[in-house]
């Protein structure tokens, strides 16, 4: 089924917010990071911004992902939704709204470099962790619409 992709509404922060704690909670090294309440909370300020678009099926919140500006902030699915092409279309929404995308992994998490990488964004940069909360070493992608200089 295909899902339908629409803003967030301020009522779905613990939807979000769990399905972030589940991901960073099964990704490689981002582990105990954050607790549930502090995912919750972070979900609540980027849907305050109006930055979350999220993917519905079945009446459930199943992935999200926050856009400030040219930079994806947040891109996550539920693990039981994943592989279903859902990222994709969140995605693609990103690229009708802005011609230029950037997104940081971090560098032990392989399956988001993986994504990025298939899904046509190159390596900026990498960075210690120094300039990151998590102080977690990380590499910048970025995407640029063709036809436009980076």
């Amino acid at each position: 089924m295909t899902p339908v992709l629409r803003p967030a509404r301020s009522t779905e922060t613990g939807s979000l917010g769990a399905i972030l704690y589940d991901s960073l909670n099964t990704a490689e090294g981002t582990a105990g990071l954050y607790s549930l309440a502090e995912t919750i909370a972070f979900c609540g300020v980027m849907i305050d911004r109006r930055w979350v678009t999220v993917a519905e099926q079945d009446g459930r919140v199943v992935g999200f992902m926050a856009l400030d500006g040219d930079e994806i902030c947040s891109l996550y699915i539920a693990a039981d939704a994943q592989g279903q092409g859902i990222g994709q279309q969140l995605l693609a929404v990103a690229r009708q709204q802005v011609s230029r995308l950037t997104v940081r992994a971090v560098q032990a998490n392989i399956g988001a470099q993986r994504f990025y990488l298939r899904h046509g964004f190159t390596e900026l940069g990498r960075g210690n962790g120094h300039d990151n909360e998590e102080n977690l070493p990380n590499i910048t992608y970025v995407w640029q619409r063709e036809g436009r200089a980076a």
